[in-house]
């Protein structure tokens, strides 16, 4: 029950930060929100690794987190590009469900095959992230719509294999310790941002009454990675991450809340099947 809950709290994060961090790019370059959010990561963990004094793990530990930060940013690339070329309806989704994916088959080749309940679980998430990522009643007769060739999955479909290796690498970075890895990848982050804005010669911080947002954006992140790893490590990999795939269900609802967007029936659907999948990983 607890891995079930630390997964919860990590869909949860992801959805708010990437709410907030869409706020924030409404009005900038992402790249410049994300520098600053990784930055916001990087302080308060490595505060808590100070404070706890936590032993600093084998090198190849710190490594293995700075490269998750890597996979994870790559991801994001492939993500935006393919949300940049119109296809948001397909790139969200199929991206999410296949970051899924890598952590289930890896669980099923080293954990072992789950329950069926685990595996009906698994099922009624992958649906629910589906549902909760479509937009309009159209998408429901023809899922594919918009979508002009197989060619076109190519940037979802590798945006969620970084991903999914991400979830794979972040939870073997932190056997050995818990926020040092963590601070690697904020910090790996930060020098990646760091180069591109100095390559590019644009300015790498957002505009400052922007700072809170990005501030914001930048803590739930590295709650939500922080999250995810208690549930790795509670649990099983594989439920963990599909649990973490559901955070579009928390950017949606607040997205409802706060900004008043409409809830879609398909998308209501999808919370509901997405609170079917947790019964279901708690039985």
């Amino acid at each position: 029950m607890l891995s079930i809950i630390y997964g919860i709290l990590s869909a949860g994060a992801w959805g708010a930060a990437d709410f907030i961090g869409g706020l924030a790019s409404k009005r900038t370059s992402p790249y410049r929100v994300l520098f600053l959010a990784e930055i916001a990561g990087l302080v308060p963990f490595t505060a808590l690794a100070l404070l706890t004094h936590e032993r600093l793990p084998p090198t190849t530990d710190m490594l293995l987190g700075a490269g998750s930060s890597l996979l994870g940013l790559t991801g994001l690339l492939f993500l935006y590009r393919a949300l940049a070329d119109g296809h948001m309806t397909i790139a969200a989704p199929v991206s999410a469900l296949f970051a899924a994916l890598v952590p289930v088959i890896f669980g099923f080749l080293t954990l072992g095959a789950p329950s069926l309940t685990i595996m009906l679980g698994f099922g009624f998430a992958f649906l629910a992230v589906w549902f909760i990522s479509q937009t309009d009643m159209l998408n429901w007769r023809s899922p594919l719509h918009g979508l002009r060739s197989l060619a076109d999955l190519r940037l979802p479909l590798l945006s969620g294999l970084f991903f999914g290796l991400y979830f794979i690498i972040v939870e073997q970075a932190t056997r050995n310790a818990f926020f040092w890895p963590l601070v690697a990848a904020r910090f790996a982050g930060i020098v990646m941002f760091g180069l591109y804005a100095l390559v590019t010669r644009q300015p790498a911080m957002p505009p400052r009454d922007l700072w809170g947002l990005c501030l914001i954006n930048g803590v739930l992140d590295i709650g939500g990675n922080a999250f995810f790893v208690l549930s790795a490590q509670t649990g099983r990999i594989d439920v963990a991450a599909v649990l973490g795939a559901l955070y579009p269900a928390s950017t949606v609802l607040l997205a409802w809340m706060f900004l008043k967007e409409r809830l879609t029936w398909l998308q209501a659907f999808g919370v509901l099947l997405a609170f079917t999948a947790i019964v279901l990983f708690t039985l």
